[in-house]
């Protein structure tokens, strides 16, 4: 090689040997992740897949972090890139190009954990809230987060020494501008090619690298920068929210069909409106006076916590009340986070692999709750919440969709016990059933939306009020338990109140605790419990599948409301043999659409959809493609989430 060339190219070096360094330390990472799920990597027959498309993704993780401070290294005059001030700006970048990965990975197995997945977009969610974040993290994971740092600052130390020594020890040499150009361009080049990491039309992504049922596995061929990062370039980039599952059926097309099945359902009558495609009246079976409604959103509360469900026997306060009322037997979540859970329970809305609709812009305001629809007719609109409302953005939401007033952690004047996520359950229901009892005795009737938080990590309630069922007491079993105290706690109170006889109450949770992907949509971890009552609620178990999209429309028929909504669940008090049940769930980007045959359809990005057969308690078995009913019908419901939000069609027609 010409010395000219040679000393050109010389300042390459520190960049290849972090690069060198990064590919190492990241594939030692994800060889240690892959022999923790060694299991599931052998039955998936994953080992060369993670571990081959595993360097890919590093090379682009790498080339994302170096190319361009390389390219402008080059080109920087010798003169220039030997003052000290210079050296120290890309010895920090070098070092950052070292230990952000190596704290992402360090943070991952953590999350896996918890997740099944590496961190995503919910990841990034959680930083905007750093108060109950880093409560939650000092009472609940303090070794792991203090490890994690710990980690982070000895890589930053490690990778800044290093960085320093090898830009000294390879300075950067007088050459041609044009030597040091033509370096600059072979470097952009070799890294966008690196980035891409494909010749063909579209670059590598983490729905091309998908190659298993087991979503845990799919993850592990990215890196968690990798991960992280695409998720942020979908936040900043146009959201395509559904349409990464169809890009050819028209917005009409989807309303058109949907109006079409949802006027076979009993009792239901499309309504003609020039403002929004699809709404509907259903006539309800309650024909009295108006009657209060109590909905209570446990949190993080799967069936596999309640006792007459099959699950641990941590509920029996629970278990008890559902000998009194409706209970659902196959009752699941949308999703797997609260915010989804509200949507699908306050407003009846179906998932999407976009964020939920509580924080996104249009639907801010004018977006159809069960409060707005409420407050038309009279009700007082109330969310009770131990917590801060501003938390996923729940206040705006409901304060601009029909909720009045927020009863939060600070007007709790004197709790008798708060944690990192707020008062106590107890602390909560007892503030709710005083406005209850104070509504009632005024002659108004009200909506009281209760979401609890006392079963979420890091687990915390007051000692000595349950006897603890594991140790040490901060457990999710026993957080499980403690809500399930509270929660009977409340309805002893509540059923010898004078507005018990006035009041339908729904219990359900928000999502289960700890989904996760040992399938592309792991079904068992989406069921939950469900539990409509009251004075005039007849006692039954109801073993039909029903999704938290049903609540809603369940609801208003039982309360007498008859106005047309944009609601596309079913009526449940509308027994129809011939009705067959559905159960849609998001699961990161992949769609399922659960059928009562067991059938379910998984759409996923950039890949045909797939069909399994799915037996509670037992691992999905893959059937090969789905019906091109049962496919059309999952395309159609996932697709509306996405349809309704961008048109503006979830909302009320204009009325009072």
């Amino acid at each position: 090689m010409p010395q000219t060339l040679r000393h050109g190219l010389a300042p390459l070096l520190p960049f290849l040997s972090i690069f060198v360094l990064g590919l190492l330390l990241l594939s030692l990472s994800r060889l240690g992740l892959s022999l923790w799920q060694a299991d599931a990597v052998g039955a998936a027959g994953g080992w060369a897949p993670v571990l081959v498309h595993g360097v890919r993704v590093d090379v682009a993780a790498m080339c994302m972090w170096l190319g361009i401070a390389a390219a402008a290294y080059l080109l920087l005059p010798a003169s220039l890139a030997r003052r000290p001030q210079v050296a120290i700006v890309f010895a920090v970048w070098l070092a950052l190009a070292l230990a952000i990965p190596v704290a992402l990975e360090a943070a991952t197995p953590a999350f896996m954990a918890e997740y099944g997945l590496r961190p995503n977009r919910l990841f990034i969610e959680y930083l905007a809230y750093p108060r109950e974040v880093s409560s939650m993290l000092a009472k609940g994971h303090l070794l792991t987060g203090l490890a994690t740092v710990l980690v982070t600052l000895a890589a930053a130390w490690l990778a800044y020494r290093l960085a320093r020594r090898l830009l000294a020890r390879h300075p950067h040499h007088p050459g041609t501008g044009a030597v040091r150009a033509l370096g600059a361009v072979v470097v952009m080049l070799a890294c966008t090619l690196g980035i891409r990491s494909t010749l063909g039309h579209r670059p590598m992504n983490p729905a091309m690298l998908a190659f298993s049922t087991d979503a845990t596995v799919n993850t592990l061929p990215l890196n968690s920068f990798y991960s992280l990062a695409f998720a942020i370039r979908d936040e900043l980039r146009h959201d395509p929210g559904a349409r990464i599952y169809d890009t050819t059926t028209p917005d009409e097309a989807v309303a058109d069909a949907l109006r079409g099945i949802s006027a076979a359902w009993p009792g239901a009558t499309v309504i003609e409106d020039a403002s929004t495609p699809l709404l509907l009246r259903r006539y309800p079976v309650h024909h009295g006076p108006p009657r209060n409604l109590v909905i209570v959103l446990e949190e993080s509360l799967g069936a596999r916590f309640v006792g007459s469900l099959g699950g641990l026997p941590l509920t029996p306060r629970f278990d008890a009340l559902a000998t009194r009322g409706w209970a659902f037997d196959r009752l699941y979540a949308t999703g797997t986070r609260s915010v989804r859970g509200i949507e699908a329970v306050v407003s009846g809305y179906p998932p999407t692999p976009s964020v939920a609709v509580v924080k996104r812009p249009r639907a801010q305001q004018d977006f159809f709750t069960l409060a707005g629809l409420l407050r038309r007719h009279g009700y007082d609109t109330a969310f009770h919440y131990g917590g801060e409302s501003h938390f996923d953005n729940m206040r705006g939401f409901f304060l601009g969709n029909g909720f009045e007033r927020i009863i939060e952690r600070k007007d709790h004047a004197a709790p008798r016990f708060a944690g990192s996520w707020g008062v106590s359950d107890e602390d909560l229901f007892a503030e709710a059933h005083a406005d209850f009892e104070r509504l009632h005795a005024a002659g108004t009737p009200f909506f009281g939306f209760v979401f609890t938080s006392s079963n979420h990590d890091p687990f915390e309630f007051p000692d000595d009020s349950i006897e603890l069922y594991d140790a040490p007491k901060a457990t999710r079993n026993n957080a499980a338990k403690y809500a399930d105290h509270a929660l009977g706690g409340f309805f002893d109170r509540a059923m010898s109140s004078d507005y018990w006889a006035d009041t339908v109450f729904l219990v359900v949770a928000d999502h289960d605790s700890r989904v996760l992907g040992q399938s592309l949509v792991p079904v068992d971890n989406f069921r939950i419990p469900g539990l409509i009552l009251g004075a005039g609620i007849e006692p039954r178990r109801d073993a039909r599948l029903v999704s938290q999209i049903d609540l809603a429309p369940t609801l208003l028929s039982l309360l007498g409301i008859d106005d047309a909504t944009p609601l596309l669940g079913r009526d449940l008090n509308r027994d129809d043999p011939a009705a067959h049940g559905r159960a849609p769930m998001q699961y990161d980007a992949n769609f399922g659409w659960l059928e009562d045959d067991g059938t379910l359809v998984v759409l996923q990005p950039g890949q045909a959809p797939r069909a399994f057969v799915h037996r509670p308690g037992r691992p999905l078995v893959a059937s090969g493609a789905p019906s091109a009913e049962a496919q059309r019908l999952a395309t159609l419901h996932a697709l509306w989430g996405t349809v309704a939000y961008e048109r503006g069609w979830y909302r009320l027609p204009e009325g009072p």
